[in-house]
């Protein structure tokens, strides 16, 4: 079981409000949990928006011929996706 850590603070009423929402719609057991859900999403979005910026960066900076090799590699892969059947399981 992962180990809880005790919070106690104040909070907007509309905020208080969602999490409490979060727990009568059974998204989340407790305010508590919805507060995990909330601040795990806040993260994933953040992971997101940093990958975003560093994947931008990356292709930026590559010299030209990394950035034909990339667009070779597109290539063979949308070929290699076309032939795919994704609706057989």
């Amino acid at each position: 079981m992962l180990q809880r850590k005790k919070l106690s603070t104040t909070i907007g009423a509309s905020s208080y409000a969602y999490l409490h929402n979060m727990v009568k719609a059974g998204k989340a057991e407790s305010v508590g949990e919805a507060v995990d859900k909330a601040v795990e999403l806040a993260r994933r979005l953040d992971n997101r928006a940093s990958l975003e910026r560093q994947t931008a960066a990356y292709f930026k900076g590559m010299t030209s011929q990394a950035a034909a090799e990339e667009t070779d590699l597109e290539d063979a892969l949308s070929t290699a996706s076309q032939e795919m059947d994704f609706d057989q399981p």
